[in-house]
């Protein structure tokens, strides 16, 4: 198979060869983050849902969620507040992770002497396998997505991660299929599919990058023992750490701010009327910018299908709330490129669009 990587001397294949001590410590190190994120937290909290099936129940407006009750007769200032801390609690475990395992990610990729190849497909599939079995959401897979694509990664396999990781989650999936008749939740998985196996190749045959567009803050250096692999490791995790951190730490704190009052401008009687093509429009646009977390989509989706929401209405929101978001914006456009992060929004916004007005022509 071809591949695309920087042609390397024959010293530094040596120390990329010699360096496995210190990729074993990186590769124990995602597991033991991982492993305590997902026994833990993720998977019975997704499993609990999953349970709960037709019961469960939403409390905040972008949260499953609430230390703070907020109510329509408030303040706009004091519901967007209330509101953002409550979104900022909810995802604190799923944004914890995110941080930690990017920067474990990104120590044990450099490590790597490829990590992409010449096909974009083929990328795009790499990182729909990478992001998968993530089981965070588009919010907390932002982070790992600036830690994959700072490690050499394409493009493509980033996008596709990022994609992959709320939307193809197996127990969201079966969620999906448990609560939706066939052909909706079919519509929602081919809209994903879509987003990783056209739209991602083909923003990174249009973005190729010749190099890293941010500073990697690994150096790659042979490990001879374990005290220098030990030493390498940690040094390489405190720097990953701090460069995912330091972009993705403010920008989360103005994502909860700018979700919180996108969703309170929202009229609650938006979803109650007359579908027109506008209005599939707006709820694809507010969709893909709102920061839900995990198989928030799925629950909000069928709990407005099952209180009289018209169903093009429904399955817009199913196909573009929570597999991108406007922190997802934000960090990819931080990382990779604003045209690269608009793109990616208008691609998700349009395929729920198109999943929409589908619904109303055939329902």
């Amino acid at each position: 198979m071809a591949v695309q990587s920087t042609a390397l001397p024959m010293e530094a294949g040596a120390a990329y060869a010699s360096h496995w001590r210190s990729r074993t410590l990186a590769v124990i190190l995602m597991l033991v983050i991982g492993g305590i994120f997902w026994v833990d937290s993720r998977y019975p909290s997704l499993m609990k849902k999953y349970h709960a099936g037709t019961h469960v129940k939403i409390v905040g407006a972008i949260s499953f969620d609430a230390i703070y009750q907020v109510d329509r007769t408030m303040p706009l200032g004091q519901r967007v507040w209330r509101t953002s801390i409550n979104w900022l609690n909810t995802n604190r475990i799923g944004m914890t992770f995110g941080f930690f395992f990017g920067a474990a990610a990104l120590a044990f990729l450099a490590t790597l002497p490829v990590r992409r190849t010449r096909s974009a497909p083929l990328n795009a599939l790499i990182g729909m396998l990478t992001g998968t079995p993530l089981g965070v959401c588009a919010n907390c897979v932002a982070p790992i997505g600036r830690a994959l694509y700072a490690s050499g990664m394409s493009t493509e396999s980033v996008l596709a991660a990022m994609f992959s990781s709320p939307a193809l989650n197996v127990v969201v999936l079966v969620m999906t299929f448990s609560l939706f008749p066939l052909p909706i939740a079919t519509l929602k998985l081919a809209t994903v599919l879509l987003l990783i196996f056209v739209f991602a190749p083909l923003a990174g045959a249009r973005h190729r990058r010749t190099h890293s567009a941010v500073d990697c803050p690994i150096q790659v250096a042979a490990s001879e023992t374990w005290t220098a692999a030990l030493r390498t490791t940690a040094i390489s995790y405190a720097k990953s750490f701090w460069f995912v951190f330091r972009v993705g730490a403010p920008l989360m704190l103005l994502a909860a701010f700018l979700g919180a009052l996108a969703i309170e401008l929202v009229p609650p009687q938006a979803l109650t009327a007359q579908v027109t093509f506008a209005g599939i429009v707006l709820v694809a646009l507010v969709g893909a910018f709102l920061p839900v977390p995990m198989a928030f989509d799925v629950v909000i989706s069928y709990i407005a299908m099952t209180h009289g929401v018209p169903l093009p209405y429904v399955v817009t929101i199913l196909c573009t709330l929570g597999i991108y978001s406007v922190y997802s914006v934000t960090v990819v456009g931080k990382t990779i490129s604003w045209r690269v992060a608009t793109a990616a929004y208008a691609a998700v916004a349009l395929l729920g669009t198109l999943a929409g007005l589908l619904t109303r022509t055939l329902f």
